[in-house]
């Protein structure tokens, strides 16, 4: 909920939209939820981390067509407080007023040193540079100056105009105050001609670190220290769900043994074995988790080619313990996450080629569609009819003619899509309708193969997509309320679908009585669009090399970008840039004018995508900008030779614009951010990071497993009807699986000794 009186239409409601920082750079942006003051995202990013990050941030602005967006309020949560909990954080949080003089950036690099002499104590601070400096000017810049306090004394640096790069290069001597040891405080302040100057951020070492390691290299700079003012509610609350998770991924020889174990489930033709590690896993895994396991397990076995036997072993599980077929697959167990997430994995494609025509329809004509007469805005009809408000029957008319003009070409969109969908899906598919059939053949249970297929493709896929495109990237941004009414009437018409119209008639829906003649007529071209869809033969491919993050050969992203020139040395205009088709693989960039151009891969010499970093006026495409960038970070991985620093800025005047530096060569004054990657559906395989995940998991469950080998009162997970062999069995992979922990235990003490000694070793300084 927001606030009713701050930053507002004057209808009284908000467009509010959040963006996510980690540390200083913009990571994501929510889409716009129109005239709202309770509104509901329910977007998730995952995003991969450098080791040394300190908090996360959370801005809820309002964005107004004219002007700057207005900012509402923040959340910010500090690394330590993230980790607290290994469950994350799932609550309401208050929203903080926005302090400028907390809103900080950039870091600061100076040498200090503390000497003596006959007349006591001198110390030199050595002010040599800034970098990445908040831009505190109407210019996008900032006049930054440095000033130095040593107990009563201060002195200051020169103002550098126009930059957030400066340069100063200065030595501050100051001599020791009289009195008790006094701390330093160094404080970057952005000089303004008119008014107070604005901070910038400031640094503080303590009596105890001057004498016995005096700065040398780069800070990072900070806010002055305030308690953090409580707005009580007044700015509203932000409801968030963060969790941390931080690993280390070892070699990938050291995750073979651990996982061939996995591997022997799905090769065991036991139709359930309580013993295997997957068994184990499931039972070990609590339902909040449980998505995270099935997403990487899924992969795991892709990158092994064995996706398809993994999803037939937790099939055959799962039917044999499922003795109602009307259950079947109703549970969050592993076996319902892991098809769910692999049809994501490896079908998306399929379903934007399937859906997006009608979906885009749908959002471009707006028509008003409502056959619930409790929801019915009779009222809204005069704009369209000169003859004043229409009936309730005329509007379910008009609405019932189009809803069946847009379910029409979706149902026709399906069932003629049986040669797009991805072969793997099919054959997994196929597996799935023949264990089934194998479990319930009775004559009255033959619609339950149709069922469960239909259960995973239709209701926990395509209807899901229709409901919320934008978390299934066929949008970029999420419903207004009147269209997204329209998509849950189509996800309601193509889930009735999907349930082959067992349930039509029933329930608290008769308004949907209007379209059911339609969904009858559609349920016999379903059924016949299953049974071609299963009416497949083959075995499943690789689903690539396990151990290359990103192969070479395969496209990491494609899309437009405006490509710019290097050589032009004047302000850029709008004919300095060009729209091209960019296509990024794991070797090259590439472009053409068209994506229908297919261009051999080749470098891009002297042109590279233009990519307009922390441009507000960009900040609608930073989930499109911060794709392409993770994109690029991840197929440069291998890349030894990658730049630690750029010129966030441009050589023009004879100087770059970012730091005022003279020579074109000169080193760059930024930092690259190589570390932040954002994760999504379309990631590369990355066996080794998938493996790592689940060796956490089972440790978790390590007591039960050492229970399980110990005791000699039952199994691990103990079921009516279990025979000794059993019993043997699952205390036979309790040891094994004790032993592969205890070696990636082993492989991960050694790693973290040999960094303890590096970094014990490593000399002092920048």
């Amino acid at each position: 909920p927001l606030p009713p009186t701050s930053f507002l239409h004057r209808s009284g409601s908000s467009d509010p939209y959040c963006i996510v920082k980690v540390d200083d750079e913009v990571v994501a942006r929510t889409a716009t939820i129109w005239r709202s003051l309770n509104p509901f995202w329910g977007e998730e990013y995952t995003v991969h981390l450098p080791l040394d990050f300190h908090h996360l941030a959370f801005y809820v602005l309002d964005q107004d067509t004219v002007g700057h967006d207005d900012i509402i309020g923040k959340i910010s949560l500090s690394r330590e407080a993230i980790a607290a909990d290994p469950r994350g954080i799932d609550s309401w949080i208050n929203l903080s007023h926005v302090d400028p003089d907390a809103e900080v950036q950039g870091e600061i690099r100076l040498a200090v040193q503390v000497l003596e002499d006959g007349r006591g104590r001198c110390l030199r601070c050595h002010m040599l540079q800034a970098r990445d400096l908040a831009p505190r000017d109407i210019s996008g810049t900032s006049d930054p100056f440095a000033r130095v306090f040593w107990g009563c004394q201060s002195l200051e640096t020169t103002t550098i105009k126009k930059t957030r790069f400066p340069h100063w290069d200065e030595v501050l001597e100051l001599r020791e105050p009289p009195g008790p040891p006094s701390p330093l405080r160094v404080e970057l302040w952005d000089w303004d001609m008119v008014g107070k100057n604005d901070f910038l951020g400031m640094v503080e070492f303590s009596p105890q670190v001057l004498q016995q390691n005096p700065p040398n290299g780069w800070f990072r700079l900070l806010p002055f220290p305030r308690a953090e003012e409580d707005a009580g509610g007044s700015l509203g609350a932000l409801r968030l769900k963060v969790r941390l998770t931080e690993d280390r991924v070892l070699p990938s020889l050291h995750y073979q043994p651990f996982t061939d174990l996995l591997m022997e489930s799905a090769l065991d033709p036991t139709e359930e074995d309580t013993a295997s590690p997957l068994a184990v896993l499931e039972e070990l895994t609590s339902g909040d988790c449980r998505q995270d396991l099935a997403t990487k397990l899924v992969k795991l076995f892709l990158g092994r080619g064995l996706a398809g036997p993994f999803l037939d072993y937790l099939t055959r599980r799962e039917v044999a313990r499922t003795t109602n077929p009307n259950t079947l697959f109703r549970s969050n167990s592993l076996a319902s996450k892991s098809m769910e997430q692999f049809m994501k994995l490896v079908g998306m494609p399929y379903l934007h080629e399937v859906l997006k025509p009608t979906v885009s329809r749908v959002f471009e004509e707006k028509k008003y569609m409502e056959l619930d007469p409790c929801k019915m805005e009779l009222g809204r009809t005069r704009r369209i009819s000169f003859k004043g408000t229409l009936s309730e029957e005329h509007v379910r008319e008009t609405s019932l003619g189009l809803l069946t003009g847009y379910l029409g070409p979706i149902v026709d969109a399906i069932v003629g899509s049986v040669g797009r969908c991805p072969l793997t899906m099919r054959l997994a598919f196929r597996k799935l309708g023949q264990r089934v059939q194998e479990r319930f053949p009775q004559v009255e249970h033959e619609d339950v193969k149709y069922l469960a297929i239909s259960g995973f493709l239709f209701l926990r896929f395509f209807a899901p997509a229709i409901l919320t495109p934008k978390l299934f990237d066929l949008r970029d941004q999420h419903a207004d309320p009147q269209t997204s009414r329209s998509l849950l009437l189509l996800a309601k018409a193509v889930q009735s679908i999907g349930n082959l119209g067992q349930q039509l008639g029933q329930g608290k829906e008769l308004w949907m009585a209007p379209l059911h003649p339609f969904l009858l007529q559609s349920i016999s071209r379903v059924r016949d669009f299953l049974d071609r869809l299963v009416d497949v033969e083959g075995e499943e491919a690789a689903g690539g090399p396990a151990r290359v993050l990103v192969p070479p050969s395969v496209t990491v992203r494609e899309g437009y970008l405006l490509k710019r020139k290097e050589e032009s040395a004047s302000l850029a205009t709008r004919f300095t840039f060009k729209k091209r088709y960019f296509r990024l693989s794991g070797e090259t960039l590439s472009y053409s004018k068209t994506p229908e151009l297919q261009v051999g891969p080749r470098d891009v010499p002297g042109a590279l995508p233009y990519l307009p970093l922390g441009a507000p006026r960009f900040l609608q495409n930073v989930n499109e900008l911060n794709q392409w960038l993770s994109a690029l970070r991840k197929a440069s991985a291998p890349n030894p030779d990658k730049l630690a620093a750029c010129h966030p800025g441009a050589f023009r005047g004879a100087r770059w614009t970012c730091c005022l530096q003279a020579k074109r060569s000169a080193a760059g004054c930024s930092r690259t951010h190589s570390a932040v990657t954002l994760g999504d559906w379309s990631d590369p395989l990355d066996p080794d990071a998938e493996a790592q995940m689940v060796y956490r998991q089972l440790l978790l469950g390590r007591d039960q497993l050492r229970l399980a080998q110990l005791s000699s009162h039952g199994p691990l997970v103990f079921l009516p009807g279990d025979c000794p062999n059993v019993l043997v069995r699952q205390r036979t992979m309790a040891v094994r699986l004790l032993a592969v922990l205890e070696d990636l235990d082993r492989a991960h003490e050694e790693f973290q000794q040999r960094e303890r000694d590096q970094a014990a070793s490593r000399p002092l300084g920048p």
